[in-house]
């Protein structure tokens, strides 16, 4: 099934960039304590952050891509949803730490003289994460799984991060008098992963709420459904996503004098529309109700 191939798929991925993290940690962690750089190891600490977060990620992909069950009527997708909040929230904290610690640096003018090493974990650091990100960002868009485009977001996020990191390093490294501007990377590293963080949480918040999808997914429902022939018009149109995919709940109307077996054919001609059209389409609800401008049949 193509569910239980995507979940396949998903933990490869996950597994994939869990093993990145765990050698940019011993990577940045040692380059950065050697080659003397706080940015860096503020930024083995954000790669500590990625480790949990593949692991929340691997759980929630487990458990969000299981089939429907008597319990779970609708299907297992919002564990993937509370999941990639996880990872939002893991991302916003973590840069707090590293913002306040980087803040109170600049403050006491902490001095850090970094060394060509660290400029060497931060390239290597970008490299990997630019990859790993591209792989992961294409490899979630293929199985429509939110959370493991969330998760790349997080690789990007460590990335960018290293590139911070990689300039404040560079000024130190050109005049050392600016080695302030290694805590500065550092903080400039907190504020750039709590946008990320804030953005990916928002998204899960969004669907855990049951928000409806943007207008442009509305109206080509509408569309879709009108485009069919029999009926007459659509209401009541009901959409909500879980799991990074769409549930879609609509009533058409359809003339009063056709027998319950046409207005059923009609209906799964709606369905067979939506599915066909609408992408990330998980399941579709189509009630048929009678028009009211209808004739009598004669007596």
């Amino acid at each position: 099934m193509p569910k239980i191939a995507s979940a396949r798929d998903a933990k490869s991925i996950t597994l994939v960039g869990g093993f990145v993290n765990i050698f940019l940690i011993g990577l940045k962690f040692s380059t950065g304590i050697i080659g003397n750089s706080h940015a860096l190891i503020a930024d083995a600490v954000h790669s500590i952050s990625d480790l949990f977060t593949d692991i929340v990620v691997l759980f929630g992909i487990k458990s969000g891509r299981k089939p429907p069950d008597d319990r779970y009527p609708f299907g297992h997708g919002r564990v993937e949803t509370i999941a990639a909040a996880t990872v939002g929230l893991v991302l916003i904290v973590t840069a707090v730490y590293l913002g306040v610690r980087s803040a109170m640096d600049i403050y006491l003018q902490k001095e850090y003289h970094p060394t060509m090493l660290a400029l060497f974990g931060a390239v290597i650091s970008i490299v990997l994460k630019e990859i790993l990100y591209h792989y992961t960002l294409r490899a979630g868009r293929r199985i429509k799984s939110q959370l493991i485009v969330a998760n790349a977001w997080h690789h990007r996020s460590d990335s960018l991060s290293s590139v911070a990191v990689l300039l404040g390093v560079g000024c130190a490294r050109i005049k050392p008098e600016w080695h302030i501007f290694d805590a500065f990377a550092a903080l400039l590293v907190s504020f750039f992963i709590i946008k990320v963080g804030l953005e990916i949480l928002g998204n899960s918040l969004h669907e855990l709420s049951d928000a409806a999808p943007g207008p442009e997914v509305l109206h080509e429902i509408n569309q879709c459904s009108l485009g069919v022939d029999g009926v007459i018009d659509s209401h009541d149109l009901k959409v909500r996503t879980s799991g990074g995919r769409y549930q879609i709940e609509i009533h058409i109307i359809v003339d009063a004098l056709l027998t319950v077996a046409q207005g059923h054919r009609v209906a799964k001609a709606v369905e067979k529309c939506l599915i066909d059209k609408v992408e990330d389409l998980d399941k579709v609800i189509v009630h048929v109700d009678p028009s009211e401008d209808k004739k009598k049949p004669d007596a």
